[in-house]
């Protein structure tokens, strides 16, 4: 099956989906109201998670999803997560979680990739596993990630790998061989370490910063932390027209601003302060000077204050009804009964402060997620419903607030250093890369106390005897090897293959072989129409041969021909290269000695090897051969300088041959 042709997930999007293993033999009718059941306990389960994530672009849903295309009726929804990869991760711990919770369930999750679960272990998974292999075999069940195995030698219990199995059969393995479909320890240990952190990650993985903002959107922002996602994505996102009104600002005037404390992910906060952005003057919008202690402050909340207003532009005014309390819901008095039992309250009292605060974040968890009416609502005109029902704004107390706000963080995880690079790269791998782990080691070792000058001695010898051990000869060789070398049309071998390993070949088994698979064996010919065409190929053979006796004789004289008109050219070329410079530009072979480059020293520089002006009549005269491998010497270290330790046409090449240099240290 075509891999393309099956996934319908779009880009940056996850689709997740929860299977009920053991229905019942009920009708569709009772299990659309069981499931729907189910998904109000899934979410007050996980209620506590979803009121302190903040998504990047939409949020975590579950919805009911009738049976269709062999597909039965099942729990799910998807999910775009735009720039902030960890929202598709979040989700999985979520599934995770929620299948721990509910073992009558199974989940599967995909993204535009495939199967991305199997992506992260892919090191550890068995040689039939594929991604033409793998469709409805990946489940997450019971905690746990279950991989459908193929049947084998010491275990019957599978499908064949060619064999896609439908949703339905693939459940019901899963039911009767729970432990046989248990994925290997190490490709389930891949994906803890991937998910390691969780729910702690979902407070390291947010900002909180001071900003300037006006006193809507402070009210807004304190009631709906969430709705800085919007915001931040649409000025981002912004465009000439949606500028258009940010030049009066009518709904968040400039002159009503406060110092406030806006949380955002790593990712939102991220984004708007690497945006280089300048306020039109008719907005209102002054920013101080750069030196100013709360400059950043007042630039982040004039951006910020953009990103509200585009929202707000693209909506109508909210209806002057208002929503019906959420205690009208019937959905509602199961979902609390749900949070109840879940100990979301904490044994708080009913009517305390606490308990009233939870509630109110419940109430917003239902609306976003349970209750079918705010999903509808776009982002500006949840803003919109928000701001009605906060008016009038007490701008005074909103000032008294400033002197009590917390200490914002720093923000110095933006800027990332080549060891904090390599430390992320060494826990990725497990293993070291190239100097920087060097670096890291020597560090630790300097760290450790004692002994520091032993070992710093013992490093200045072994970095000597390395850079001794460095020939320049062994370069020219190299690229001398390199060069003279032949390569078959699958391109150029590495000094790294293995290439000195014996070859021997039987002539006699490789046309068997043909015979074998062609059908073409001489007792399944028929004798006489062999015989039939021995005169006419006897024929054909005198005619070919005199043929290429032909051809090769005039093959012969254009080759000798096109050799001597080559030389021509090549003379031709040399006479006129003699009235110009750049001979001047290389190394002639009789001014140095070849024991200077065996010593490893690339001689003298090619502008001290210029001929002086009273011997350029006798450079005319004489054509001077160069000194080859000095000339490519000293192009090579010159590219290499040049390149400053990044990687380059030297650098690359000079790797590819095997051949490694150590670092300029001498910067003149």
């Amino acid at each position: 099956m075509d891999p393309l042709s099956s996934r319908g997930v779009q880009e940056d999007v996850v689709q997740y989906k929860l299977f009920v293993i053991q229905p019942d033999g009920s009708d569709s009718q009772i299990n659309e109201e069981r499931l729907t059941h189910l998904v109000e306990k899934i979410l007050a389960k996980v209620a506590p998670l979803l009121l302190q994530y903040i998504w990047q672009h939409q949020s975590f849903n579950l919805k009911y999803q009738p049976e269709k295309g062999g597909v039965p009726a099942h729990i799910g929804g998807s999910t775009q997560f735009g720039d902030n990869v960890e929202d598709e991760w979040f989700i999985v711990y979520l599934l995770q979680q929620i299948t721990e919770a509910f073992p009558e369930l199974a989940a599967r999750v995909e993204d535009n990739d495939g199967e991305f679960l199997l992506i992260e272990a892919a090191d550890y998974l068995p040689k039939w596993l594929n991604p033409e292999t793998s469709e409805n075999r990946v489940f997450l069940h019971r905690g746990d990630l279950h991989i459908l195995p193929c049947p084998s030698l010491s275990s019957a219990v599978g499908l064949p790998k060619d064999v896609v199995p439908s949703v339905p059969q693939a459940l019901a393995l899963l039911s009767t061989h729970t432990q046989a479909c248990q994925a290997s320890l190490k490709i389930r240990s891949a994906l803890r370490k991937r998910l390691e952190g969780y729910p702690g990650k979902i407070t390291t993985g947010l900002h909180r910063a001071h900003c300037f903002l006006p006193a809507g959107i402070a009210t807004v922002l304190a009631k709906r932390p969430d709705l800085v996602a919007p915001a931040v994505s649409a000025f981002y996102l912004r465009d000439p027209v949606d500028l258009q009104a940010c030049r009066s600002f009518k709904t968040f005037p400039p002159d009503t601003r406060v110092l406030t404390l806006v949380t955002f992910t790593r990712c939102l906060y991220a984004q708007l302060q690497q945006q280089q952005f300048t306020p039109d003057r008719r907005s209102g919008f002054t920013l101080p000077a750069r030196s100013h202690p709360q400059y950043r402050a007042h630039e982040l909340g004039m951006k910020l204050a953009h990103g509200f207003e585009i929202l707000c532009s693209k909506c109508r005014p909210p209806s002057s009804e208002p929503d019906a309390p959420v205690s009208c819901n019937p959905q509602w008095k199961r979902f609390l009964e749900s949070l109840k039992n879940n100990d979301y309250f904490r044994g708080e009292l009913e009517g305390s402060v606490l308990y009233r605060e939870l509630k109110t974040s419940a109430e917003n968890v239902f609306k976003q997620f349970v209750s079918s009416t705010s999903s509808s609502r776009s982002p500006g005109e949840e803003v919109l419903q928000l701001l009605e029902s906060c008016l009038p704004l007490s701008l005074e107390d909103l000032k008294r607030q400033e002197s009590q706000l917390p200490q914002e963080d720093s923000d110095s995880w933006l800027d990332i250093t080549a060891q904090d690079l390599e430390r992320m790269l060494e826990e990725r791998s497990g293993q070291g890369f190239g100097l920087g782990s060097q670096s890291h080691s020597s560090t630790k070792h300097t760290q450790q106390g004692g002994g520091a000058e032993e070992k710093r001695s013992e490093t200045e010898e072994d970095k000597e005897e390395e850079e001794a051990s460095y020939s320049l000869v062994a370069v020219t060789q190299g690229m001398k090897k390199f060069l003279n070398s032949m390569s078959s049309h699958e391109g150029v071998e590495l000094p790294w293959a293995d290439s000195n390993k014996s070859f021997s070949f039987d002539p006699d088994s490789m046309a068997n072989a043909l015979d074998r698979l062609l059908g073409t064996k001489e007792e399944e010919l028929d004798s006489d129409d062999l015989d039939d065409d021995d005169d006419d190929d006897d024929d054909e053979e005198e005619d070919e041969e005199e043929e290429e006796q032909g051809s090769s004789r005039s093959h012969g004289e254009k080759g000798a021909e096109t050799l001597d008109k080559l030389r021509t050219y090549m003379d031709q070329m040399d006479q006129e290269l003699m009235g110009t410079n750049i001979g001047q530009s290389f190394t002639q072979k009789h001014k140095y000695d070849k024991a200077g480059l065996a010593n490893g020293s690339p001689g003298l520089p090619a502008s001290e090897s210029l001929p002086r002006e009273g011997g350029v009549e006798e450079a005319e005269e004489e054509i001077k051969p160069l000194d080859v491998d000095l000339n490519l010497i000293t192009n090579l270290l010159e590219s290499l300088s040049s390149e400053a330790g990044l990687a380059g046409p030297a650098s690359n090449l000079l790797q590819s041959l095997g051949i490694h240099l150590p670092p300029n240290t001498d910067h003149s």
